[in-house]
């Protein structure tokens, strides 16, 4: 097993200045600005010291000492530790003071500070603190820089952030902005060399091993560099971490370490390794730099020319450089049948090839170049506006994922549909239609696209279709006109339906003319019937209409159902002091003054008849035209046999209760209730007279 460590692994040297001042200095009454460093060993061996770690500069008293981290910290600490008489121990490192100083004088001129890192990250918060003006942290070049159009743009680094996002984000700032944009590269140059060294080992071993805190924002940067060429990435917090059993089989395995990691856990992975294999071959980067570089040519998706050097049963071997030979297998070049013979013919002749693989020898393939070549006409198409499908295969924090061919699609989580999408990962393994907003041209074409602008236009159609329709159908309705429509949902107060695909409405007081409780008594869902139109409010776009307006009434039919003579049956609904109302079907009342009820003279209907008490009478008087029908309860009963007479003199002497006084006095109680009286023998009792409703009293 050979293991490359990498040249540039352990302490920078402002985390190893940090340190080694935070081991050395006095212990009393000294405290460190937040973790020195992301290294847990680290950190429990200076609190070993008696140094105390705090995260406010409120927790230190007056007078102290604060040891300031290689991250830096806000302008505001410093000015409070001057206030308080704190002693500054300022490990601050070269780099951070340099960008420090760029977002102070930018800020100060009025500018717009962009930093781009992990918002989160102590240096971040650390250069936010020393800014007066507008700031924004940007994380990915996925991000939407829009806000930054019309801004005068200052852009710094975060020092241990990753070169090649830098480069993206500040080439989709300049798109963007309208204004100047100065770009800062503050990214540390051991960073740098950390990062390039991450990229070489991942692509020539089949394992990585990246030691450094879990939480150490450089080491998981190497991490995320290294598993873009190597499958079996491995993070290491320290040394305790390690199982051979994970790298177990490997020829090469490549060892990377933050800038917060000490030297002396690289040494006892290494010497962890060396026990379980006494086979191990240590390398440096520097034994390995010629073979990496041989790779190092190429780049994934590239097109290369090659002269085919010779021919086997396998393929074809081919050269692009004169010296380095590489295979070229038989299913990768674009013929209908390979044969040994025919290729070797084709000796000296010059092949475009594709760059497929990199990890972990480089494979090249001439099929892939024919691929590619249709890709590129369809790549045209796009260009010029036409729709295209893919299938969602992941999703970041800034959109979602897919592949059109060997070109890599991304879709802006804005661009999704209207309106904000929580949850990304619903989308995957859906299709998705979409139309191109730009091709990045990079190393790799990577195509930016939008579905919401598709659905935004279908719904823009759709509404013109809508409205065009409703103007339409405003146009050829009108009120007293009889439609058909489709019922296609009800509610408590009505039904919605459907006349000619416009939504009118029934309102259930319409459905009837004897009234009903539920919708779905008189219609029945999805099917169709006839309705009148009642109303158009063509602002509002409403138009309400009704069914029972097509219905007969109940007083339609009464001429068929009943006629002066008749004896009918009926429920008493309503007792007034005048009489009772009886109905005698479900829209259709009677009245039975009080004087038809009994033979015997009565105070109150009540004390004869209730409500819901079931009765027969006799049709007096019949007026469909108004609406009224005069019943009599006495006429069906037998005349009594006596009724007693009195004289006026007997009546005024006696005060007897059956006489003229007593009787007026009877009068007058139920024209008390002369309002409700008179609203229902409003034009008369039918042709029924007053002397015939007081058939039977005194004259």
């Amino acid at each position: 097993m050979q293991v490359i460590v990498a040249k540039t692994g352990g302490f920078c040297s402002g985390v190893k200045k940090a340190v080694e001042t935070a081991l050395n200095v006095p212990p009393e009454n000294t405290f460190v600005y937040g973790e020195i460093i992301h290294n847990n060993s680290v950190v429990e061996e200076i609190a070993a010291r008696g140094i105390v770690t705090v995260d406010d500069v409120s927790s230190v008293p007056d007078g102290a000492t604060l040891l300031i981290r290689s991250h830096g910290a806000e302008k505001s600490v410093y000015e409070e530790c001057a206030q308080r008489n704190i002693r500054l121990i300022d490990c601050t490192c070269a780099f951070v003071k340099k960008s420090r100083e760029i977002v102070k004088r930018a800020s100060d001129e009025g500018k717009t500070v962009v930093i781009t890192g992990s918002r989160d990250h102590p240096e971040i918060r650390g250069l936010v603190g020393w800014t007066s003006g507008e700031v924004y942290v940007f994380a990915s070049e996925t991000e939407d820089f829009g806000v930054l159009k019309d801004k005068e743009v200052v852009l710094i680094s975060q020092t241990t952030f990753s070169e090649k996002s830098f480069s993206k984000i500040a080439e989709n700032i300049q798109k963007v902005c309208s204004k100047t944009v100065e770009i800062f590269p503050t990214i540390c140059y051991t960073t740098i060399s950390r990062q390039k060294e991450a990229e070489r080992l991942s692509r020539i071993c089949d394992a990585v091993l990246v030691i450094g805190g879990l939480n150490s924002s450089n080491t998981n940067k190497l991490a995320e560099i290294a598993s873009a060429n190597c499958e079996r990435v491995i993070r290491l917090c320290g040394p305790d971490d390690f199982r051979y059993e994970k790298i177990k089989g490997c020829k090469k395995v490549g060892m990377i370490a933050g800038a917060s990691t000490p030297d002396w856990q690289t040494q006892e992975v290494l010497c962890k390794m060396e026990s379980n294999n006494t086979e191990v071959q240590k390398m440096t980067m520097q034994n390995v730099v010629e073979d990496i570089d041989k790779n190092e040519r190429y780049h994934k998706g590239q097109i290369i020319s090659a002269k085919i050097v010779s021919a086997t049963e396998e393929g074809v071997y081919v050269s692009a450089s004169g010296k380095l030979e590489i295979l070229l297998p038989k299913d990768e070049l674009d013929c209908p049948e390979y044969t040994r013979e025919a290729y070797s013919k084709r000796v000296g002749e010059e092949l475009q090839l594709m760059v497929v693989e990199l990890t972990p020898k480089v494979k090249l393939s001439e099929k892939s170049v024919k691929k590619i070549k249709e890709e590129e006409a369809l790549l045209t198409d796009i260009e010029a506006g036409k729709e295209f499908t893919v299938t969602c295969t992941g999703f970041n924090k800034g959109g979602l994922t897919a592949e059109l061919g060997t070109f890599p699609v991304f879709i802006p989580a804005k661009e999704i549909r209207s309106g904000y999408v929580n949850d990304l990962e619903k989308y995957k393994g859906k299709k998705l239609r979409l139309r191109l907003l730009e091709i990045r041209r990079e190393r790799r074409k990577e195509i930016i696209a939008s579905q919401r602008v598709i659905l935004e236009e279908e719904k823009a159609v759709r509404e013109a279709q809508r409205a065009e329709k409703e103007e339409e159908f405003f146009n050829s309705i009108e009120v007293g006109a009889i439609v058909e429509g489709k019922v296609e949902r009800v509610t408590s107060f009505g039904a919605f339906v459907s006349v000619n695909g416009f939504d009118c409405l029934a309102h259930i007081s319409d459905l009837s003319w004897t009234g009903v409780k539920e919708v779905t008594d008189v219609l029945e869902i999805g099917k169709r019937y006839q309705f009148k139109v009642l109303k158009i409010d063509r602002a509002n776009r409403k138009v309400s209409i009704g069914y029972k307006q097509l219905q007969p009434e109940p007083w339609d039919l009464a001429a068929e159902k009943y006629a002066e003579g008749d004896v009918v049956h009926g429920k008493v609904v309503r007792i007034v002091p005048f009489g009772a109302f009886v109905e005698l079907e479900k829209g259709i009342d009677g009245l039975v003054h009080v004087s038809q009820i009994s033979h015997e003279w009565l105070e109150n209907p009540t004390s004869v008849l209730s409500i819901g008490e079931e009765i027969d009478a006799k049709v007096l008087a019949f007026n469909p035209a108004e609406k009224k029908i005069t019943l009599s309860i006495k006429a069906l009963q037998p005349q009594p046999e006596f009724e007693p007479h009195y004289t006026k003199d007997k009546d005024r002497e006696e005060g007897k209760g059956n006489n003229r006084r007593t009787r007026k006095g009877a009068k007058k109680n139920y024209s008390d209730d002369e309002e409700d009286y008179r609203e229902w023998n409003e034009g008369g009792f039918g042709g029924v007279s007053i002397a015939d409703l007081l058939h039977g009293e005194d004259k």
